[in-house]
């Protein structure tokens, strides 16, 4: 579904959601407490600004009894198969919002990785599936990353933490064209990286990767993920949390230019290891 058309799709949500909200006798801030968003949020939906989560367009059909129309039309607008279903809606947001800052503790973001390590990755994670399998996720995750190139890019903060620089994905060919990548991003002042040292022991987010988004009309959202799950987290009491997580680490961190050097030296070292195996 072409960027126009879907948006438009969107703007139908939207009215429907206005149209049978007020034909329930609802305000947005009562259906917003009884699917536990804010009134805020309800009328972002409306207008098309924000797309809710699958489990809010359940809630939604289930407050409004409209038989699972909401839940129907979500599936039919976020259909791109490549992403895990938890994943769809921040792909969704990466492509509105003006600002994002990652944290990543053992892998590479998916918006800095090469097609070599975007495959190791995928095919460490599934073993059995098919070339076609493999190269379709590759494909999209490097669709995800044209938005580092389009002239309205988002401000794209990154904290990678030492283990993923060190952790030899694909092997040592494969982490000196992702670590050299990364370094000609930074160069090119596209992405300011920094890098979590080891030597700092226990940081503010060991369990998964962080993320946040901010938007020019909407509430920024934070997003944090494990192997298998990942929460959209909407509230304002949580994302300011997540924030002062991120200000930790980021305090944590090595200096720009510190952290460029270790990852040039990690480059070195893989191309060295390449060279004689």
């Amino acid at each position: 579904m072409a960027n126009g058309s879907r948006q438009a799709a969107w703007e139908f949500f939207g009215t429907e959601l206005k149209r049978r909200r007020e034909d329930a006798g609802l305000t947005q801030a009562d259906l917003g407490h009884r699917v536990f968003v804010s009134g805020g949020y309800i009328g972002q939906f409306e207008q098309a600004i924000r797309k809710p989560q699958l489990d809010v367009a359940k809630r939604i059909d289930e407050v409004l009894q409209t038989d699972g129309f909401f839940e129907r039309t979500w599936r039919k607008l976020i259909d791109d198969r490549r992403y895990a279903e938890y994943f769809a809606t921040v792909v969704e947001l990466e492509r509105l919002a003006t600002r994002i800052c990652e944290f990543a503790p053992m892998v590479i973001p998916g918006l800095l990785q090469t097609a070599a390590y975007a495959r190791a990755v995928t095919v460490a994670a599934n073993p059995f599936v098919t070339d076609e399998y493999v190269e379709e996720k590759v494909a999209a995750r490097l669709e995800r990353a044209l938005i580092l190139k389009d002239a309205t890019r988002p401000e794209y903060w990154v904290i990678l933490h030492e283990n993923a620089l060190q952790v030899p994905v694909g092997g040592p060919t494969v982490m000196a064209e992702q670590l050299a990548h990364i370094i000609t991003l930074a160069g090119e002042r596209m992405v300011p990286v920094l890098v979590l040292p080891r030597a700092e022991g226990a940081c503010a987010s060991m369990a998964g990767d962080l993320r946040l988004m901010e938007f020019e009309d909407a509430p920024p959202t934070a997003y944090t993920e494990t192997s298998f799950s990942g929460d959209l987290l909407d509230d304002p009491a949580v994302v300011k949390r997540v924030q002062r997580a991120y200000d930790l680490l980021r305090a944590a961190a090595l200096s720009p230019k510190a952290s460029l050097a270790l990852i040039e030296s990690a480059a070195e070292d893989y191309r060295r290891c390449a060279s004689t195996t």
